[in-house]
């Protein structure tokens, strides 16, 4: 690790904890985790409020999700930016769409816009986006490098509250389409909402994590939020454990096509 990346991690509290172990070290483990590893095959739409809508409902909600599939990056924003599907759109001052690179091997998707990102109109600024940058440190990555990011949902929530189950319904089109385009070879779930979102399922992160799962035929990997390990700080050595999991596992990978 370089003197300058070493003093940016000390900087933010992180050192020696995100300090990346020798290839050799981890290689053993790799091979033996990656082994023992169930792999979940799982919906690409979340369950949502839209089973229990009228027929007429239903095959409006059928036709919005079949344009958004079509769309490609400039139409996708444009529709993120004007989309009023939810409400949400009234009370935030920007959509938040995401960042980085359109054809990242690496896509981190988060929960919802925070105070700071519906200002800027962009995912982890703030305390939490220092901490995830140096999380990506940590494993040699950079934000913008061979890195996407995004959120579940594209507005802030009022008070930044938790994300609603219609809200999250009306939005995650728009991820799976993201998710589409950037053809991802990893996909890093971070906190509750993406996780449950992703991988449909109510079941805590606590037991998500250490395990492959996928979404469209993508790895999944779980781990917490820098928010909440900004306060939860134990929780930084489990989430380094996810991280060095995510680099082996990417690692093992296939060269992509």
């Amino acid at each position: 690790m370089s003197s300058r990346r070493e003093l940016f991690l000390e900087e933010i509290g992180l050192t020696p904890l995100w300090r990346l172990r020798s290839r050799e070290a981890e290689g053993g483990r790799a091979h033996e985790q990656e082994r023992s590893v169930p792999v979940a095959a799982v919906p690409v739409a979340p369950a949502g409020p839209a089973a229990a809508q009228p027929a007429g409902a239903a095959h409006d909600r059928a036709g919005r999700i079949a344009r958004i599939a079509r769309m490609d990056w400039t139409e996708l924003k444009a529709a993120v930016a004007a989309c009023t599907a939810c409400g949400l759109r009234k009370s935030c001052t920007q959509t938040v769409f995401g960042v980085g690179d359109g054809a990242a091997d690496w896509l981190l998707v988060g929960e919802a816009p925070g105070a700071e990102e519906d200002a800027r109109g962009e995912p982890f600024v703030g305390q939490a986006g220092k901490l995830l940058d140096g999380m990506l440190a940590g494993i040699d990555l950079a934000r913008g490098e061979d890195v996407y990011i995004a959120n579940v949902l594209k507005c802030r929530p009022p008070g930044n509250r938790n994300p609603e189950p219609a809200e999250v319904a009306q939005c995650a089109p728009f991820l799976a389409r993201q998710v589409e385009l950037i053809r991802p070879k990893l996909i890093l779930a971070m906190g509750r909402f993406a996780c449950q979102t992703l991988l449909d399922t109510d079941a805590s992160i606590a037991s998500l994590r250490g395990r492959l799962h996928r979404y469209q035929g993508v790895p999944v990997i779980v781990t917490y939020h820098p928010a909440y390990l900004l306060r939860s700080l134990p929780d930084k050595a489990k989430a380094w454990e996810d991280l060095c999991f995510a680099r082996r596992t990417m690692a093992a990978l296939p060269a992509q096509t």
